[in-house]
């Protein structure tokens, strides 16, 4: 699925930290914003996978 979140959350990371040590707040502001967008790509694919586990198992009814 190429970018999972993972990398999102990553480079937000960095991003977040390179701008708090430098005291560039735009820099740190974009972390943290790109490192929140990963971390809802994460949530979404998690539930995402849930769902079709479920549609796939039949959901546990019979």
């Amino acid at each position: 699925m190429g970018n999972d979140g993972r990398q999102d959350q990553a480079s937000g990371k960095l991003k977040k930290t390179a701008g708090k040590v430098t005291g560039n707040d735009e820099m740190r502001t974009e972390g943290e914003t790109q490192e929140t967008k990963g971390d809802a790509k994460r949530k979404v694919e998690k539930v995402t996978d849930k769902v079709k586990g479920a549609v796939k198992g039949g959901g546990g009814r019979d």
